[in-house]
């Protein structure tokens, strides 16, 4: 493997994959550097409608290992190691990995976004007996029994309807009144398919404040947000979609980040350090939409602004 590269990307989601194949278009030396299997959050997702160009229902599993595949043919190498640090070694950048360091004349940050953790008693006790952030992971161990999903947005109500075909019964909790506007954050889609699903209820106005059990999960304490009194309420099982959290703590110091640990940048995905730009779901979310093909976008856009800085060598906040 080279000693140095023009074009490193660190993460291996929609944005790292398309920023890949747009480096290797334009002719860059490119390497991916993924501490997992290629796919990002879209490996959690059972199917995907709406990315352009599939008529029919693909797998986040298929469209990825479809991406990725692209981006092998087209030269890009790949190395399955976690990025530790980032820092300037004159006018190049060096990423220091689990597997030891590579240097590159241009860095792209693609690390995306890791589950928010459940904020209750008991949660990080019973993850992995009986709660889960992945309801495509491990939903088949509860079939025909019955869960709670936690959260009310577009992730939390597709991992619901794929529970729904599993499991007895699926239970969302909704920390809103349901007259509230802002109760079920999701598509309208998404929301009207979950609402009218017979083995799907919403519980409202409700928090998780203890998830209890022996070995495994046998139920959670819910909070009435209206009253304050508070039940237990017997589940099999809990899967939790409360939101994600930005894995920039390899950059921090580096490039700047908001209050939340997202990543600024400019509209060319540019950030405040010369050479090195972000893509995806690690960026500011202010600015943006987390859907795939938004990730796959900001990964071109991050790959072009990268061609124009290394080839052209113009200013770096001068638009491409």
């Amino acid at each position: 493997m080279a000693d140095w590269w023009d074009l490193v990307v660190v993460g291996a989601g929609p944005a790292g994959l398309t920023c890949a194949i747009y480096g290797r278009r334009a002719g860059l030396a490119t390497l991916v550097v993924e501490k997992a299997m290629p796919g990002g959050q879209l490996l959690e997702t059972p199917l995907v409608e709406n990315f352009p160009g599939f008529p029919e229902p693909v797998s986040g599993l298929e469209l990825t290992t479809r991406i990725h595949r692209q981006a092998e043919r087209l030269g890009a190498r790949f190395l399955f190691a976690e990025a530790l640090g980032l820092e300037a070694r004159g006018d190049r950048w060096a990423v220091r990995t689990s597997k030891g360091e590579v240097v590159g004349r241009a860095v792209v940050v693609a690390t995306g976004a890791h589950p928010r953790k459940l904020p209750a008693k008991g949660a990080a006790e019973f993850t992995g007996k009986g709660l889960s952030y992945c309801a495509t992971c491990d939903g088949f161990f509860f079939r025909d029994k019955e869960v709670l999903m936690v959260g009310a947005g577009d992730s939390a109500l597709v991992e619901a309807l794929f529970l729904a075909d599993l499991c007895r019964k699926v239970y969302i909790a909704v920390r809103h009144p349901r007259e509230d506007p802002r109760a079920v954050r999701a598509a309208a889609s998404l929301r009207e398919r979950a609402l009218a699903h017979p083995r799907i209820e919403f519980l409202w106005n409700v928090v998780v404040e203890e998830v209890v059990g022996d070995e495994r999960v046998r139920g959670v304490v819910l909070r009435d947000l209206g009253s304050g009194a508070r039940r237990e309420f017997p589940v099999d099982g809990v899967f939790v979609k409360i939101g994600y959290e930005p894995a920039t703590g390899w950059v921090r110091g580096v490039v700047e980040l908001t209050e939340a640990g997202y990543i600024r940048t400019d509209p060319w995905m540019r950030t405040s350090a010369r050479g090195v730009l972000a893509a995806g779901d690690v960026r500011e979310p202010r600015t943006r939409a987390a859907q795939a093909v938004v990730a796959a976008a900001e990964g071109a856009l991050a790959a072009l602004a990268a061609e124009h800085y290394l080839k052209l060598g113009e200013g770096w906040h001068e638009q491409p």
